[in-house]
């Protein structure tokens, strides 16, 4: 099957990582997922790939370097500016979901406990953002520290 798409997975959760494979892999038109499981692991695999992902799904809650952390050293590269980054946390705190946005998250999305919510979810959110959205296609990491 061909990959549709790039995505960065970013969570320290082995459960949800591996649910989140199970959707994308579920949704028939599985993207290309690199996983990290911590933030340094994420903002690392940035550096080091000549084509940036087309979407990261970044976990909000990590130990040392949490989603927030992520989200800045992100926004802070003007080379990665672009790169839409989509927020999953099990929180739906109002202060949360501000404190993403205000620091440039692309979306925020709440992770379903169900299972099949949790892979429809995912499912969806890989579609948009791979398939259906809009963006550069000429997205690398050059010009990096």
């Amino acid at each position: 099957m061909q990959a549709h798409g790039r995505i960065l997975l970013v969570d320290d959760n082995p459960n949800d990582l591996e649910l989140a494979l199970i959707a994308f892999e579920k949704s028939g038109r599985s993207p290309e997922v690199k996983v990290a499981r911590s933030g340094q692991e994420a903002v690392a695999m940035l550096r080091s790939d000549e084509r940036l992902p087309d979407v990261v799904l970044l976990d909000l809650n990590m130990p040392q370097m949490d989603g927030l952390a992520v989200l800045d050293a992100i926004r802070a590269q003007p080379a990665w500016a672009g790169v839409p980054v989509v927020m999953l946390s099990t929180s739906r705190e109002e202060r949360d979901i501000r404190a993403c946005y205000a620091r440039g998250a692309s979306a925020y999305v709440v992770k379903p406990v169900e299972f099949e919510q949790f892979l429809s979810t995912l499912s969806a959110t890989s579609e948009f953002w791979t398939r259906v959205n809009a963006h550069p296609t000429a997205q690398t990491s050059d010009a990096l520290p």
